[in-house]
């Protein structure tokens, strides 16, 4: 074990890797997720508002914020806007960037699984498949903490749920900004069929004006079968479980529930706070 580890290290040095949080790293990690569209994607939460939620919304939580170019986005159109993340180089950096923007962000540093707001919010959502809490009992207290800081009738928003257990996973996409170009690999694949347990990994290849480097991010994480999940909805007992439908990155098509269709990859799911 000694020599696998010391094998490991020499190839990581030699080819310049870092083995660390790549949410410790939110410019990288803002460029390399850049392709969304934040004003399409808020033009489609509020058309969710209007559709289903039973209140007046004026206050947005993002859940796992990360640089949340959607709360930035939210914010501009002059509603109330709070990030939570556990990764204080994440919210350093948004503060920074609402700052930069004129922006009045509001930002909270704990974990998804377990926090309360002083004041609810009225609509919650959490983006890009960041609902990977380890266990069904820290899904039931995500939900728990979820519910007590969201107003009765408010909707919570889950994008892109993992939900496909019948394929490994790869990915590959590069993008470029201010000379700093970020290509992102993500790859996920099967461990242990009993326990669902499955290996996440996403690396990122950074060339930072001339200089390079690499970050690594391995961890393991247990699947949540969909049924399963919308049997932990219901033994939470404070959500009603509207739905959950086909959508790309930036658009949610309502008129295809994934009862219809094929892939199961690009996915949201909406709740209802009794």
């Amino acid at each position: 074990m000694a020599l696998a580890a010391c094998m490991e290290s020499l190839f990581n040095k030699r080819n310049n890797i870092v083995d660390m949080n790549i949410y410790k790293q939110p410019v990288y990690y803002e460029i390399a997720f850049g392709f969304i569209d934040p004003k399409e994607q808020v033009d489609n939460f509020e058309n969710l508002i209007k559709k289903f939620s039973e209140i007046k919304v004026n206050r947005f939580l993002d859940i796992a914020c990360g640089p949340s170019l959607q709360l930035r986005e939210i914010a501009r159109r002059g509603y109330e806007a709070i990030g939570l993340d556990s990764s204080p180089q994440m919210l350093k950096y948004l503060e920074k960037k609402a700052k930069e923007e004129g922006l009045k962000i509001e930002t909270i540093r704990a974990d998804m699984t377990d926090f309360r707001l002083k004041k609810k919010v009225d609509f919650a959502f959490i983006m890009m498949g960041s609902l990977d809490v380890g266990s069904d009992e820290k899904i039931l207290s995500h939900l728990d903490s979820v519910a007590a800081s969201l107003n009765k009738g408010g909707l919570y928003f889950i994008q892109n749920k993992l939900l496909d257990w019948t394929k490994a996973e790869k990915e590959s996409w590069t993008m470029e900004r201010n000379g700093i170009t970020v290509k992102t690999t993500f790859e996920f694949r099967f461990k242990d069929i009993l326990d669902q347990i499955y290996t996440e990994k996403i690396t990122l290849e950074v060339d930072d004006n001339g200089k390079r480097r690499n970050f690594v991010q391995k961890e393991d994480l247990k699947f949540v079968f969909p049924q399963e999940f919308k049997t932990l909805i219901k033994l939470n007992g404070k959500f009603e479980f509207l739905g959950w439908w086909k959508g790309n990155c930036n658009t949610w098509h309502l008129d295809q529930p994934l009862e219809k269709v094929k892939n199961l990859d690009d996915n949201m799911v909406l709740l209802k706070r009794k």
